[in-house]
Order: structure tokens, then C-alpha cells, then sequence
């Protein structure tokens, strides 16, 4: 009876260990995740303090994590205590569990990681982030340098800096307003869809060119003139509006088409157009985006020595329901305060970012700040770059 109850207990402990293994496992992966999440967006908060003071920014990247766990299972039998079971054998079982985690941090330097910081986003990266419904007006208070128009045959820049106080109202009202289209379901991010058309003599083309060129081009054929016409859809530059660019005509679409080829890469053409929603304040010109690096200068000089100010909305714009002073509100306090999001302690100061449940702006502009980073960064360095191994 002793053996058996011995050889129950033995398969138990196993059982047990086997049991636990998948649960222990499930809770390192979530423990890790959650672990890295927060040195980011701690990082980020970091290093907007080290932007409020003028001081250079630096990341460093978890590159690897190897966690191991030891699962070990103890049988073994005692005699019982007291009583008339005193000879008796009663099993003891164990089970533990050990954790051994190896983790790689790299230091985020070098000429390739420093380029991408410094360059300006683009209008592709500028559109994934809209089509996931962020505020635009969220979005270019963050990302948006400046914009320029022609006014009266001269080009006029509004700076997004609230040292430029008419400016910065300026920039503000606009992408105010585009706020409010956006609001209405009317706000397009569109590339220009154009039709290219190439000419060629019926004579240039042998019937195996022709069965080429037919897969990927519209042809047709003009035998007054003896050659065929050469058709394709292309996409081209981005454009913001307050209506579909599909439904312009042709040579509304070309002119725009050849206004957009002029822009710099982290340019993109507005033409909100009187005649639809949105169109009591017209707007043309080409929005300048910021690269990753600027984002966080902007937001440390904030912080102090360009705090911003409240702007009211152009008179020509509807009512709205968000418009708050700053694009993200960092507070700086001597303790650490309780409704927060997150808080790091630098220079013996706490820099938050505040939580209001009826109001998350600052909860979404912190995120959409957190996605742009990853939108910029690369694969993290390996190899020749120094790294900093923990092994608990």
C-alpha cells in the first residue's frame, strides 16, 4: 500500500510540473512585454526632458532576450510523526521553477540610426498614420514644421514654433479646421491617380513587343497616323482635400499633379477647395514635416522656454470639441504625482504625462508620438556595436 501510494505521488509531481510549465511560460512572455513597453515609452519621456534641456537625446534598444526556466519535481517519503502511524511512510512531494534570463541592450548610435532621426517624415508614413483615424489635427501639432502658401503673388511660411506667435496661430487655425473637415467624414489623404499616355509607330512594334507591352498597357491604335497610343494608371504624389481627387477632371488632376512634383520629399500638397465641406476657408499651399528628432525638441522647448498658448479657431471654422493649449502636455513637478500615465525622475525633478479618463488627448498624442518612433527607427544594430548583456 506504502509503494503505491509512493508510485500515485511520483506521477502527480510530474503531472503538476507539466501543468505549470505552459502557465509559467505564458506568464514570462507577458512579464517581458510588458517590461519592454514601458522602457520605451519611459525613454521617450526621458529623453523630452533631456530635450527641455537642450541636452543631446540617446536611445538604447532591448536586441535580445533568452529566459530560461528550470522545472524540477521532488519526491521522497518520511515517517509519520506521532500517533500509531509513527511507522508509517508519508510521501512528500515538490515542485519548483527557476528563472534565468539573458538580455541584450544596444546603445541606438551610429550614422544610420542618426539619419533617421534627423530626416523628416514622409507623406507615405504621414497617411498610414491618418488612415488610423488619429486627430489631424493631433497629428501636424506633432509632426508638422510649418506651411507655405502663396498670398498676393509673395509665398508666406507659418512656423509651428509659438516663438513666431502669429505664426503659430496661423498654423494652428489651419490644421484646426482641417480638424473639423475630418470630423464631417470629408477630410481625403489620397495620392493623385493620373493617366499616362505614350505614343509609338505602328512600324516600332513587332507582335511580340505588342504581347509585351498589352499586359501591363491600355493600347489602342490610330491608323490615320499609323501608331498606337500607350495607356497606364500611375500614382503619384499625396494630396489632403476636402473631396475625392478622382472625381477632378483630368487636367485638374495634371495641374495639381505638376504643382506636387515640385515638393520635397517630406512636403504634402493641401487644396481644400471652396464649393465643398470645409470650403468657407479655403486652403492651398504645401505642409513641411518634421523628422523624429525635431518632434522631441519641440515638445522639451515647450516645456519652458516655448510653452504654448491657447488659439481660437478661425471665425470661418465650426465648432469644436477639441483644441487644447498644448500638442502634448508634459508636467514637471518636485514629486512624483499620482494621476499620471507614466513619470520618470530626471535631474531630481518628475516629468509626467497626465491621464484624464474624459479627455485622453495627452493619452493619444503620447501614443502617436510612441508609433512615429517605431515608424522611424530600423532593425536594432548587431555586430560591431558594443551591447550590454544581464544575466539574472
Amino acid at each position: 500500500m506504502q509503494k503505491a501510494l509512493l508510485v500515485i505521488g511520483i506521477f502527480s509531481s510530474i503531472g503538476l510540473s507539466g501543468c505549470l510549465s505552459p502557465l509559467a511560460i505564458s506568464t514570462l512572455s507577458r512579464n517581458y512585454n510588458e517590461s519592454v513597453a514601458s522602457d520605451l515609452t519611459e525613454q521617450l519621456l526621458l529623453n523630452i526632458a533631456r530635450a527641455g534641456n537642450n541636452e543631446p537625446i540617446l536611445f538604447t534598444g532591448i536586441s535580445n532576450i533568452a529566459a530560461t526556466m528550470n522545472f524540477q519535481a521532488n519526491v521522497g517519503a518520511t515517517p509519520a510523526l506521532t500517533g500509531n502511524s509513527g511507522t508509517t511512510l508519508m510521501p512528500l512531494f515538490g515542485v519548483g521553477a527557476a528563472e534565468n534570463p539573458t538580455i541584450s541592450i544596444v546603445p541606438m548610435q551610429g550614422e544610420e540610426f542618426t539619419r533617421r532621426m534627423l530626416t523628416p517624415l514622409s507623406e507615405d508614413k504621414l497617411a498610414l498614420l491618418l488612415r488610423q483615424n488619429v486627430d489631424v489635427d493631433l497629428l501636424l501639432r506633432l509632426a508638422g514644421l510649418e506651411f507655405r502658401t502663396i498670398e498676393n503673388g509673395t509665398e508666406e511660411v507659418y512656423h509651428n514654433r509659438p516663438r513666431n506667435q502669429e505664426d503659430y496661430a496661423a498654423f494652428r487655425r489651419m490644421v484646426l479646421h482641417l480638424s473639423t473637415i475630418q470630423d464631417q467624414d470629408h477630410l481625403f489623404f489620397e495620392p493623385l491617380i493620373l493617366t499616362k499616355r505614350w505614343q509609338l509607330p505602328i512600324q516600332q512594334l513587332s507582335s511580340k513587343d505588342f504581347s509585351t507591352l498589352e499586359k501591363e498597357y491600355d493600347i489602342s491604335i490610330d491608323q490615320a497616323h499609323e501608331q498606337y497610343t500607350l495607356k497606364k494608371l500611375q500614382q503619384s504624389r499625396l494630396v489632403i482635400s476636402n473631396y475625392n481627387p478622382a472625381l477632378l477632371t483630368e487636367t485638374e488632376r495634371q495641374q495639381l499633379d505638376d504643382e506636387s512634383q515640385t515638393l520635397a520629399p517630406n512636403d504634402v500638397l493641401i487644396d481644400i477647395r471652396a464649393g465643398y465641406p470645409g470650403g468657407e476657408l479655403p486652403i492651398h499651399g504645401r505642409l513641411r514635416l518634421r523628422s523624429f528628432s525635431n518632434i522631441l525638441y519641440f515638445i522639451g522647448r515647450t516645456l519652458s522656454a516655448e510653452p504654448e498658448v491657447d488659439v481660437s479657431k478661425d471665425p470661418r471654422t465650426p465648432p469644436v470639441s477639441e483644441n487644447p493649449v498644448s500638442a502634448l502636455a508634459i508636467r514637471v513637478t518636485d514629486d512624483k504625482p499620482n494621476d499620471t500615465l507614466l513619470a520618470v525622475n530626471y535631474d531630481e525633478q518628475y516629468y509626467s504625462v497626465a491621464r484624464d479618463p474624459t479627455y485622453p488627448w495627452n493619452e493619444t498624442a503620447f501614443r502617436v508620438l510612441a508609433q512615429i518612433y517605431q515608424m522611424t527607427m530600423s532593425e536594432l544594430p548587431k555586430g560591431s556595436v558594443p551591447t550590454i548583456t544581464i544575466s539574472k
